[in-house]
């Protein structure tokens, strides 16, 4: 864990969610082969490009009607099936990284309020935390489309703030996104926690610094002595 600068009370934590709580790109390359296996043809690295085009959005089931095209095997009813089997296997692969739990729980045992804040949509976002039993420890979830903004635009991260209760320079930030989470949480004068052990930001750059880098998630709780929870 690598820190720097001196910190006030810690009231609240924020999480990110996607490659933060849970290893979501995994879950996506299991959907994915599922699919490809589904119609005889391609290759799952091959469909996951397809969704990492932003062409029509990272959850976008357009992407696999695309890949399908280009394959030469659409019909509807064939597309209307690989996107129930991707949502499917996506959704029973989402899985907490190690150690995920204890820090939820040891933050909570000491009474930090814990959020999500994430770009997924809230029914998505629901469903996963439901679905890897990580929902009870969050007392807010707040996702961009209840605020029209994605990170680093603040917006969400205010809600999530507001609904809590308290200040941004008495809560954390964590995210694997140096341009997305980190940035939001400097913007608003937050601690900022680096989660390297997830960031799997294909294309996105790495420049930035925050304040704590995690290379796996039981250092977060190595931070608690130095923000004086």
């Amino acid at each position: 864990m690598e820190g720097r600068g001196t910190y006030s009370k810690i009231r609240a934590v924020i999480f990110d969610l996607d490659n933060t709580l849970v290893d979501f790109v995994e879950a996506k390359v299991k959907a994915c082969r599922a699919v490809v296996k589904r119609i005889g043809c391609g290759d799952a690295n091959e469909l996951l490009q397809y969704f990492l085009r932003w062409r029509h959005g990272f959850e976008s089931h357009e992407n696999i009607a695309d890949y399908l095209k280009d394959k030469g095997v659409y019909s509807d009813g064939l597309y209307r099936e690989c996107c129930r089997i991707y949502d499917k296997v996506k959704l029973e692969n989402v899985k907490p990284y190690p150690g995920i739990e204890k820090v939820l729980s040891n933050l909570k045992q000491r009474g930090i309020k814990l959020a999500v804040v994430t770009d997924a949509e809230n029914g998505h976002a629901v469903e996963r935390l439901r679905k890897t039993g990580l929902e009870k420890f969050f007392d807010v979830v707040i996702s961009a489309d209840m605020t029209g903004k994605r990170k680093p635009e603040p917006d969400s991260v205010l809600l999530a703030l507001d609904k809590l209760g308290v200040y941004a320079e008495e809560s954390a930030i964590v995210g694997d996104s140096l341009r997305r989470d980190i940035e939001a949480g400097k913007r608003l004068g937050m601690v900022t926690i680096y989660a390297a052990y997830g960031d799997r930001s294909f294309f996105e750059s790495r420049k930035g610094e925050a304040d704590f880098v995690a290379r796996e998630p039981e250092e977060i709780l190595r931070v608690l002595p130095k923000l004086k929870i």
